[in-house]
């Protein structure tokens, strides 16, 4: 009986202790690593305050300086382990001393997403950045290419149509076009245009990643990290990954009204559709590819 009374005094303090190390006043602590869902990555660091300062205030705002710092310092760590495609991931890019400073300054527009303030005067600070500043990193080059429905090629500054008399004639082009009923079949009423893209890729084996492609059977890709805008590629990136189809379907980036296709299979990062599938995809109105409304829908 006194031992176990002994034993007591001594591990009630100890917890006591424990307990009291992590209370914190501040934000709600957030898991640090990417969110792709919400197209960001997240890190935090810890910094102590300076023992020999006399001046609480100054040595609480010195314990905040060296969390940022670490911060950074994790954030660049997180981004190292991003994968861009099926062959590199971000550390594999940043061998490259030029592409590593690149990284760096742009990861220093971070944004501080938390803080928390400890009774021993030490500081966590949560700092995150979106994706979609690494997209110029991947592919350099700003001009979107259209991977589908390309428009037909002029010929010595001719008109397309003039060279070809089905196209000139609708209604010989598509027989479709000669039965009213047919062509309300063929096309969606004005106004019902999809306003981004859903991929249901569940059960598939994916990884995300930052410049995934969607292929068609041959193998060809219909969309990329190339066919984004100059804008996109600063502000939304090639693709989010969200974990259930009503959570995709709610989501911002793919807008009120997505098409919604199954892949076929997976390749690493690639997505493959079915012939049908892409043919749907060319026939909706697909600008909005450029825009890079695409969600990918995960197990």
């Amino acid at each position: 009986m006194r031992r176990l009374v002994w034993l007591c005094a001594v591990a009630l303090p100890l917890v006591t202790q424990a307990a009291d190390e992590k209370k914190f006043t501040g934000d709600a602590k957030q898991a640090p690593g990417v969110n792709w869902g919400g197209q960001l990555v997240r890190a935090t660091g810890a910094g102590a305050p300076d023992l020999k300062e006399t001046n609480p205030a100054k040595a609480r705002l010195g314990a905040e300086r060296a969390a940022l710092v670490d911060a950074m310092r994790n954030l660049l760590a997180q981004v190292q382990g991003i994968q861009i495609d099926g062959t590199k991931k971000m550390s594999d890019a940043m061998a490259d001393d030029k592409v590593k400073a690149r990284v760096e300054g742009l990861l220093r527009g971070y944004r501080v997403a938390g803080k928390r303030y400890y009774a021993d005067g030490g500081v966590e600070v949560d700092i995150e950045a979106p994706l979609a500043l690494l997209t110029e990193v991947v592919d350099p080059d700003p001009t979107p290419q259209q991977l589908i429905a390309a428009a037909p090629a002029k010929v010595e500054g001719k008109d397309p149509k003039a060279a070809d008399p089905k196209a000139a004639d609708p209604k010989a082009a598509d027989p479709k076009a000669a039965d009213p009923k047919a062509a309300a079949v063929a096309k969606a009423p004005e106004g019902d245009h999809a306003t981004g893209l859903v991929i249901d890729a569940r059960g598939l084996k994916v990884t995300p990643a930052l410049a995934p492609r969607l292929l068609d059977a041959a193998g060809k890709p219909v969309y990329s990290v190339d066919s984004l805008s100059a804008d996109a590629r600063k502000s939304s990136g090639v693709a989010s990954y969200v974990q259930s189809l009503e959570e995709a379907k709610k989501s911002m980036k793919a807008g009120d009204k997505p098409l919604v296709l199954k892949a076929s299979k997976a390749n690493g990062v690639d997505l493959a559709l079915a012939e049908a599938d892409v043919k749907k995809l060319i026939e909706s109105d697909a600008s909005y590819l450029s825009q890079g409304k695409v969600v990918i829908v995960l197990n």
